[in-house]
């Protein structure tokens, strides 16, 4: 009889699927628009690889949790990071987030797991020892909002139906960010031209040793560890008009400007949009690289029809205005924004300083089983094997050594190598 009691208070604790389903569904304020895609690619060197997945669930078993994530991957000096990211990273980002969050958590935790998940991928495949490196842009589509995270010179560009495009990326390019730069200065690492015989000096600027033209990627372990891996990202939720994403590699961009890239392929479907953006990349400037390309549609519920081409005249308050969200009626001022079509800003962040990127942890840390747990690898930790991502942090007065986010020690020196304060501990094959 006691037995037949307790199971019967354990069930009377159970949340039914049904429950779940319709919380999520209170949620969601708007309805969620329908999301269209399409990919092209021209290959030269074989080393562009992409990710486009439709399926992903934040509550497993739960079909209104559903996400999508579009992501490409431009390798050089080999494709075997680029590969690996794409077979590793969505996991690694997935598993970096807490358990039972609702929707508005999970997503305010997103920029924090993109963070962890990008440094662990790069952890992981730079102890394989391979030279090989990558670009990542990657972004996560759920309902009105995007999130995208990225290193490199990979583009994530927004146009909205007003005519208005703006990038949601930033160019880990030395040559035109001069942050980086000096970042990658402080850090212990050499940025010049190419010089020639003579003395002269050609082409853009780069990091040395390796010669690598960009400040953050996955892997180049034959570079140094200061070319880091800690991505920018951007959230921002759409208005209920919709807009169009175009994500590319850097063949693309190195022949159009976003603008260009934009109006090129405005009013066509998404499918036939990626390939002109191709086709007119090449017009413009040959095959001289790997060239690909996603175009995403999120398109309005009642809309069944691509977005129209823009006005020729623009109206004077322009269809794309960034906004920071603030938490007083925050839900009020979101219906206000999107009632005319003003994309608003969630998050944005492109610090390189991984303490900065965690943050506080105010639940110091604590994993689901009791132990603590490594903010980037996910590995439980004893209290006393733990290192505070902030212990010796001189950036922050509010931070304090003892508080989490905690560190296993592989990782503490993964950090430290980033920051320039020791040589990496990973060796070449």
């Amino acid at each position: 009889m006691g037995s037949r009691e307790e199971r019967h208070h354990h069930q009377h604790n159970l949340v039914p699927l049904a429950a779940l389903i319709g919380r999520e569904m209170r949620n969601e304020k708007m309805e969620k628009p329908t999301v269209r895609y399409g990919n092209a690619a021209q290959s030269r060197k074989g080393e562009d690889y992409f990710m486009m997945k439709m399926d992903c669930q934040r509550v497993p078993g739960n079909p209104t949790s559903t996400f999508s994530v579009f992501a490409i991957f431009d390798g050089h000096n080999g494709n075997a990071a680029a590969i690996f990211s794409r077979d590793h990273l969505l996991n690694h980002v997935l598993g970096a987030i807490p358990r039972g969050l609702g929707r508005d958590e999970w997503l305010q935790a997103l920029p924090r797991a993109l963070v962890a998940g990008f440094v662990k991928t790069d952890k992981e495949f730079q102890s394989r020892g391979e030279t090989s490196g990558t670009t990542v842009t990657f972004v996560i589509v759920d309902g009105w909002t995007v999130t995208v995270a990225s290193v490199g010179d990979s583009r994530c560009i927004l146009d909205t139906q007003g005519g208005a495009v703006s990038v949601l990326t930033v160019d880990h390019r030395l040559e035109e960010n001069v942050e980086e730069r000096e970042r990658v200065t402080a850090s212990g690492g050499e940025v010049g031209r190419l010089s020639i015989v003579g003395g002269a000096e050609v082409g853009p600027l780069r990091c040395w040793p390796g010669g690598l033209c960009l400040s953050r990627s996955i892997g180049d372990m034959d570079v140094g560890e200061f070319i880091v891996p800690i991505p920018y990202v951007k959230q921002v939720k759409l208005s209920n008009a919709g807009g169009r994403l175009i994500i590319a590699s850097d063949g693309i961009w190195d022949a159009l400007s976003s603008e260009m890239a934009a109006k090129s392929c405005r009013g066509l479907p998404a499918e036939l949009a990626a390939r002109q953006v191709v086709k007119e990349a090449l017009r413009t400037r040959g095959l001289k690289d790997d060239t690909t390309c996603i175009v995403v549609d999120i398109i309005p519920p009642d809309n069944s029809v691509q977005p129209s081409p823009p006005p020729k005249k623009q109206n004077k308050l322009r269809a794309l205005l960034f906004r920071k969200k603030s938490h007083d009626s925050a839900s009020k001022l979101s219906k206000k924004l999107s009632a005319v079509g003003i994309v608003e800003e969630l998050f944005e962040e492109g610090s390189a300083m991984l303490a900065e990127r965690l943050g506080n942890d105010e639940s110091n840390g604590q994993s689901t089983s009791g132990l603590f747990m490594c903010a980037v690898c996910q590995a439980d930790l004893a209290p006393i094997e733990g290192i505070s991502v902030h212990a010796g942090a001189i950036f922050s007065m509010s931070s304090k050594p003892w508080q989490g986010p905690f560190l296993c020690v592989d990782c503490r020196n993964k950090k430290d190598a980033m920051e320039g304060k020791r040589p990496s501990g990973v060796r070449v094959a």
